[in-house]
């Protein structure tokens, strides 16, 4: 009776102290020098640095307006809600020059820019979702009753009514759009799509700014009342 036999174990762990293969590494290296050249592209200055923080977050802040922004040129008609949170952002942006690099930190994923349509009473799920960690929302303002709910909500200054018979559209990343960070009440809602990835709209935001003379700067606005 024969027996089996098995293949001897050539596999090796790959380290920093395993030698570099000086015929790969030839190969590799024009698209590790192109990578590299393109992440160092300065795309405008922060005076200040932009992070996130507990609450109304100045990175936040902006993601979110420019969010609006882009998604109202790219569809030809207002979007008066953007929404971004804290753990939808990886990092922030250091005093100083902001390069591609430094988007590709701040959003490493492949989300796209996509915009909902909800109606009232997810609108206000939203709040309600927000007003736990006073989170901010682009485009409106509230205030925040002493057991965390929501109260005084204004989209664009109009008081906001559940009961109105119209959807809001929302700016926002597809993560956030499929329940990603917990907003599950969103599921229910079918995306309208950009075609542009965030991180894309980001970079040229940025861009823009430069271009027109403007500093990357945000602020804590007081979009949520205390």
């Amino acid at each position: 009776m024969s027996k089996a036999s098995f293949a001897p174990v050539t596999s090796q762990p790959v380290g920093k102290t395993q030698p570099e293969d000086p015929a790969v590494a030839a190969i590799i290296a024009p698209y590790h020098d192109k990578v590299t050249s393109q992440m160092q592209e300065v795309l405008g200055t922060a005076p200040v640095a932009l992070v996130k923080a507990a609450g109304e977050s100045p990175l936040s802040n902006f993601v979110a307006d420019l969010q609006r922004a882009r998604a109202s040129q790219v569809l030809g008609q207002p979007v008066p809600l953007g929404v971004m949170t804290n753990g939808g952002l990886r990092s922030g942006f250091a005093a100083g020059p902001v390069t591609l690099g430094s988007v590709f930190e701040l959003m490493p994923f492949e989300n796209e820019l996509v915009v909902l349509d909800a109606p009232g009473p997810v609108v206000q799920q939203l709040f309600e979702f927000a007003a736990k960690v006073k989170m901010a929302v682009s485009g409106a303002t509230y205030a925040v009753t002493f057991d965390g709910f929501p109260k005084d909500i204004r989209i664009g200054d109009q008081p906001f009514d559940i009961n109105q018979d119209r959807t809001w559209a929302i700016a926002i990343s597809d993560y956030l759009a499929g329940g990603g960070d917990n907003m599950v009440f969103f599921k229910t809602l079918t995306p309208r799509p950009t075609n542009v990835l965030l991180r894309t709209a980001i970079a040229d935001h940025i861009r823009a700014l430069t271009k027109s003379g403007q500093p990357v700067t945000a602020k804590v606005e007081g979009r949520v009342k205390q």
